[in-house]
């Protein structure tokens, strides 16, 4: 029997150590491969395992791999022993930390214990709101999930996420590939991606989705650059992995902007299929056959295989176009986000002024109270009528009496 949500045991929660590095390559095995990511979690299980050490001293200060493998585990005490019952890896979205992403949750269950995954107050659940509270840099989480997995949906909306766009993951024939190289492909603006382009890119990624995302996403130029070390171990990874990567874009001189980019995970030895990443700039939709071409007659130059692509459901144009072109749709997932309210930034862009931040203190009319001393009273009734104000002096009366004075000190 599968406990209630009223007793269920409290988890401890705790980073991964490099004793539980095969419980969690146990529980990895056979599914969690993320599509768009140039290793799968059992490849970077292999690379935890031989730089386990590096890793945990790299995550006690900041710097680029701080969180390169941040995972924690949910132990649940037991009468006998302690044992694993779930995991979960988290990683940052953006170079300024405000959006995490939630690559998987995973809760060891049999077959009939789905309720340990889907009850809210069960270690899934633990494992969440473990991440939400003590990961103070977050504002935002997002999150991708198949729309088949119903017990990890139901998990995630349990706990506060709310879908953004479905995602749909197209499979290109390596048969279709070669249809597609042999046409024109001329872009006379097609420009090699250095560090100096983050702003054009950061403009193109901007323009290219809505509003909601651009604001869930909270990227900046920063995120389109290179750092030296990341693209170190990025070129060390992908000789390891006998991969290549090649990108450019198309820019626009009347504009001034870039209106087209792509990036091709190419596979070496033809073991995986290649993995594409596109953004088109939504007036200039006429670019998907030209960057699709080109991308087509770069993969030619390697071993013959498939190519991945991603479309969302608010790019209708690139959905209409792979379809008629006879893509295969292999995968259609759901993006969440979930944001931590009581973390979002309540100040105003602009900053705000004196006079809002001390309203208690701006003086508010009231009616006066009337005082015990009767004259105090008639002196302003005498004012009143003559028009003048007590505050200010009467040098006339102040000379006549000074008059007066000489007058009798004469006599």
């Amino acid at each position: 029997m599968t406990p209630s949500s009223d007793n269920y045991p409290k988890a401890l929660i705790r980073p991964v150590q490099y004793r539980d590095l095969d419980w969690l390559e146990a529980m990895t095995t056979e599914t969690d491969y993320i599509a768009q990511n140039s290793v799968s979690f059992p490849e970077q299980l292999q690379q935890v395992r031989r730089w386990f050490g590096l890793l945990k001293f790299l995550s006690w200060f900041p710097n680029s791999f701080q969180d390169h493998f941040r995972v924690y585990v949910a132990q649940l005490p037991q009468t006998s022993q302690e044992r694993l019952k779930g995991f979960i890896h988290i990683s940052p979205f953006n170079m300024g930390r405000s959006t995490w992403r939630v690559e998987r949750v995973r809760v060891a269950c049999a077959q009939g214990e789905a309720e340990l995954l889907t009850n809210p107050k069960g270690v899934g659940s633990q494992l969440l709101r473990y991440c939400l509270e003590n990961v103070w840099e977050a504002r935002t989480w997002v999150l991708e999930v198949n729309i088949n997995e119903k017990n990890t949906l139901a998990l995630y909306r349990q706990n506060g996420f709310q879908p953004l766009a479905q995602l749909t993951y197209w499979l290109l024939a390596s048969d279709l590939l070669q249809t597609l190289a042999q046409q024109n492909s001329e872009l006379p603006n097609l420009l090699p991606v250095s560090n100096a382009d983050a702003h054009l890119l950061y403009q193109l990624d901007c323009v290219s989705m809505p509003p909601l995302l651009r604001q869930v996403f909270d990227r900046n130029p920063q995120d389109f650059k290179t750092r030296f070390l990341m693209g170190l171990c990025s070129k060390w990874q992908q000789w390891f992995h006998q991969k290549e990567v090649a990108q450019g874009y198309v820019f626009e001189p009347q504009r001034k902007a870039a209106i087209g980019y792509f990036k091709l995970t190419l596979s070496q030895d033809g073991s995986q299929p290649h993995q594409a990443q596109l953004i088109v700039h939504p007036a200039y939709t006429w670019l998907y056959p030209k960057l699709l071409a080109q991308m087509a007659q770069i993969v030619q130059k390697f071993p013959s295989q498939s190519l991945e692509l991603v479309s969302a459901d608010y790019q209708h144009e690139r959905e209409e176009y792979l379809e008629k072109l006879g893509a295969n749709p292999i995968e259609h997932t759901l993006l969440m986000s979930r944001s931590v309210w009581h973390k979002l930034r309540e100040t105003k862009p602009e900053g705000l002024h004196l006079s809002e931040m001390l309203q208690g203190l701006q003086a508010v009319p009231r009616t006066p109270i009337p005082s015990r001393f009767s004259w105090v009273n008639k002196a302003v009734n005498l004012s009143e009528k003559s028009n003048i104000n007590p505050q200010q002096p009467n040098h006339q009366d102040d000379y006549n009496a000074f008059e007066s004075s000489e007058k009798i000190d004469q006599d």
